[in-house]
């Protein structure tokens, strides 16, 4: 899926309460001081188009609709089903000033489980395949409360074996923890104002190196795993499903119905399936 190739990648850590310490990463960010208790923990970057003042992995493009790519490494991979959202950016006198959000999806932001990676965007990154994205995108029609995206929730599986596991919680998106104009108002300050300490990195001089993106994709935060999904990483064979889809016109057993048969004909679900390799 070459058609993000322009796009600026970005990602939220810590929007989805209990996540975090799920993953093994809170301790990451004790020192990462936030205005609120519910607030995000920061952004990172997963991908830098045509960025010419580092040679970075953040340079390969990640994203795929069918596979997840193992490293090379003997490292734990852990899928992070989320939502990921397509955004309009647009500056005044060469400074970043509104993000619009106007297509959302499921996404996969997969992670390598390295305690005490010097910064997220180390985890995020190892090379072609590394990442997911639906091709079935909604349009917002506005980024608030009676929104479309209040009608929707993600679910997400692995099957191996042959059989189907729930790997993360099935939630509304309004769960997210900041979200709709919160959420937008936060991001636009992060960018901005975020500066390198910790697991965090500046991300303005990312962006002024890529020469003020148009566009960018913007994975919200991972949603909670089950238990199953807490303690599973991937293997080869695996299969991860991540299903955002209409709860108000699909009920959720239709949805793992979908799954079992491997059938996804409804207009409603974005569905993003990816064979691990």
């Amino acid at each position: 899926m070459p058609k993000y190739k322009n796009f600026l990648g970005l990602g939220i850590a810590g929007n989805f309460a209990l996540h975090l310490e799920q993953a093994g990463e809170s301790e990451d960010f004790k020192d990462i001081m936030t205005e609120d208790e519910a607030a995000p923990k920061g952004m990172f970057p997963f991908y830098l188009p045509e960025l010419t003042s580092a040679n970075t992995m953040l340079n390969t493009y990640p994203l795929s609709s069918s596979f997840i790519r193992l490293p090379q490494e003997d490292v734990n991979v852990q899928a992070e089903p989320e939502v990921a959202l397509i955004c309009n950016l647009e500056y005044t006198a060469g400074k970043l000033s509104c993000i619009t959000p106007t297509y959302f999806g499921a996404y996969n932001d997969c992670s390598i489980r390295v305690p005490g990676a010097n910064k997220i965007s180390d985890k995020k990154n190892w090379g072609e395949d590394s990442k997911g994205f639906s091709n079935t995108l909604f349009k917002i029609d506005k980024f608030e409360d009676g929104g479309v995206m209040d009608q929707y929730s993600i679910a997400s599986f692995l099957r191996r074996n042959g059989k189907v596991h729930k790997y993360g919680e099935n939630v509304e998106l309004s769960g997210y923890s900041y979200f709709y104009e919160k959420l937008t108002d936060w991001m636009l300050n992060q960018l901005i104002n975020q500066e390198d300490f910790g697991p965090l990195e500046e991300i303005e001089k990312y962006i002024l190196a890529c020469d003020n993106p148009e566009q960018a994709i913007i994975s919200i935060g991972a949603t909670r795993y089950t238990e199953f999904g807490e303690k599973t990483f991937l293997k080869p064979k695996d299969e991860v499903i991540i299903i955002v889809y209409n709860h108000d016109k699909i009920p959720h057993n239709q949805v793992m119905t979908s799954v079992k048969k491997n059938s996804y004909n409804n207009p409603l679900m974005s569905v993003l399936s990816q064979k691990v390799i």
